[in-house]
């Protein structure tokens, strides 16, 4: 388990449109990731959902790949 401390301007805890800003995706596909379960996140209480900071480093490093040459 990672237990570095957030630097400077970091944040631990992301809002979904934060997510999608990080990720240079639409909200609609950030939501449907969390949905799937494969960006794990918390739902707080009827309208909240957060997701960690290390969480969505760990879904990046885990669902990369080679892009292919154009």
């Amino acid at each position: 388990m990672d237990t570095k401390t957030p630097r400077a301007g970091e944040r631990t805890w992301l809002t979904v449109p934060e997510v999608a800003e990080e990720l240079h995706i639409p909200r609609t596909r950030a939501y449907e990731l969390i949905a799937r379960g494969e960006l794990p996140a918390v739902r707080i209480g009827e309208r909240s959902i957060r997701v960690n900071g290390n969480e969505l480093e760990r879904f990046l490093l885990e669902s990369r790949r080679v892009a292919e040459q154009v």
